[in-house]
């Protein structure tokens, strides 16, 4: 038996098949193989075209089919992950209304912060844990306030990955998990947040049909399963947003389990069994995926915008397009601490664990008679794991240890020296994995539609491919780490 992943992200679509009995995937593909396009009408904007996301999930489908070269029918369930926070607007026939707005683009901001002093600190963070902020429901009242021809039109609302779960299966639904990311949840409530939705002035029947994530949501409809060469009525039977997705997808599902990501941005998440917040609204909270009123699991999200794209542009800019590997042996030839180069890797807009400052990337301490690249290169990787230490001692205030952080072996934790930074600045264990989110999506499937019995039996096959401890490095990297944060401004 199979499952299939989709993992719906804001570069390109992946899919990929779960083999149930060994935990191999025998075919991955994505789609485009460029980044796909964004709009960006204005400054701050950043929308794409949800039938974009749905033609690049066919391409890749397409290609995984070809390169598997099974039967089709032991294709057995469907799990979507996806882009989080993002706006899809759907009419009553079903059509897509205006692009969606996606989880970058910054045009709600003022909204939300009006909501959250209006409506006031105690009530947001105690209710929804988050401000407002710039998050689903915000953007939708811009959508209310700017353009209301298009918001008039408006039958349901739903998040990038709902979207994908209705053109599969021409059902509109929605989670508890992708609500709370929304901010259109009410914590104390277990329902959506009405009071929000009252002063936003938009009626909740607006939101999609709520189904338990992981359950058997609805079927592959005949015309879509013929279009796409699969068996008509296979489940939908999981969905949740990248972050906690991610998490999963490492069986980070327990209190005190934490799980880091370090693409283009960088994400720790960690989970918890009370219903906690930071004053500040610097890290965010949601629903996890196995989060209900009787077993609270609250997922607590620290994002650092400016992570991989900081390596990325250092690559284009400063290594003459070398790749990556090349970087990380470049970088290891330099000791710690870069002879004194200190790097802040804010440069990919506002930073939420810098109360929303946007300080830029910095680069400080550079000797042009003693630096060359390998300074600059450790430096970086360094800078970016001090910031998630930064990031990381705020959860620590919300009783989140990161005594254990699990990732997948990919992006900058492909790094040797990032990932041994990493251990040392946060004195923890590191263990990798050989995972991502449309394989996480994938086995998420199998246990909603029942083909694992338990979160046991769908990670039995999931092996630590290395755990990685604090070295004799750890007091000097800390030390790197007190002067960095000492020079941090914002």
């Amino acid at each position: 038996m199979y499952t299939l992943g989709i993992d719906v992200g804001s570069s390109s679509v992946k899919v990929s098949l779960l083999k149930l009995s060994d935990g191999s995937c025998p075919a991955s593909a994505f789609y485009p193989k460029e980044e796909m396009p964004m709009i960006a009408v204005k400054n701050g904007w950043a929308e794409q075209e949800p039938v974009q996301w749905w033609e690049n999930m066919k391409s890749a489908l397409k290609d995984v089919l070809a390169s598997a070269k099974i039967d089709k029918k032991a294709i057995k369930a469907i799990g979507i992950s996806y882009q989080m926070h993002g706006l899809v607007a759907l009419d009553k026939d079903g059509e897509v209304i205006r692009p969606s707005i996606i989880w970058s683009d910054s045009r709600a901001v003022e909204i939300g912060d009006r909501a959250f002093a209006d409506l006031g600190a105690d009530y947001c963070l105690s209710n929804l844990l988050n401000s407002p902020g710039n998050f689903t429901l915000s953007k939708l009242k811009w959508v209310k306030d700017n353009e209301p021809d298009k918001y008039a039109r408006i039958y349901k609302v739903m998040l990038p990955g709902d979207y994908i779960a209705y053109r599969l299966t021409g059902k509109m639904q929605t989670t508890v998990s992708g609500l709370t990311e929304g901010i259109m949840w009410d914590f104390n409530k277990e329902a959506p947040a009405s009071e929000l939705f009252k002063y936003y002035g938009i009626d909740q029947s607006l939101l999609s049909d709520l189904v338990d994530t992981f359950s058997e949501h609805a079927y592959v409809s005949p015309k879509v399963a013929d279009d796409l060469g699969l068996p008509e009525g296979i489940p939908v039977s999981y969905r949740a947003g990248d972050q906690p997705n991610n998490a999963f997808s490492l069986n980070v599902l327990e209190p005190g389990e934490v799980a880091a990501t370090a693409g283009t941005s960088g994400v720790v998440y960690g989970v918890s069994d009370v219903l906690s917040h930071d004053k500040q609204s610097r890290v965010n909270s949601f629903a996890h995926v196995n989060h209900s009123a009787e077993k609270r699991r609250i997922g607590v999200l620290l994002c650092i915008n400016g992570t991989g794209i900081l390596n990325s542009w250092l690559r284009k800019n400063m290594g003459g397009n070398i790749d990556y590997v090349k970087m990380n042996e470049m970088a290891s030839r330099a000791s710690v601490g870069s002879e004194g180069v200190l790097v802040y890797p804010f440069g990919n807009g506002a930073e939420r664990v810098l109360g929303n400052a946007n300080p830029g990337a910095e680069f400080k301490g550079i000797s042009l008679n003693i630096h060359n690249q390998n300074h600059i290169f450790r430096a970086a990787q360094e800078g970016i794991a001090f910031s998630f230490r930064y990031g990381v001692d705020i959860m620590n205030e919300m009783n989140i240890e990161t005594k254990v952080v699990r990732v997948g072996k990919a992006n900058m934790f492909l790094s040797p020296l990032f990932r041994q930074t990493m251990s040392n600045v946060l004195n923890a264990r590191i263990e990798l994995y050989d995972t991502d989110g449309a394989l996480g999506a994938a086995r998420g499937a199998a246990l909603g539609a029942g083909l694992y019995k338990s979160s046991e039996e769908a990670f039995d096959k999931l092996k630590c491919l290395e755990a990685i401890e604090p070295d004799g490095d750890k007091l000097a990297v800390n030390e790197v780490y007190k002067i960095w944060k000492d020079n941090l401004k914002f």
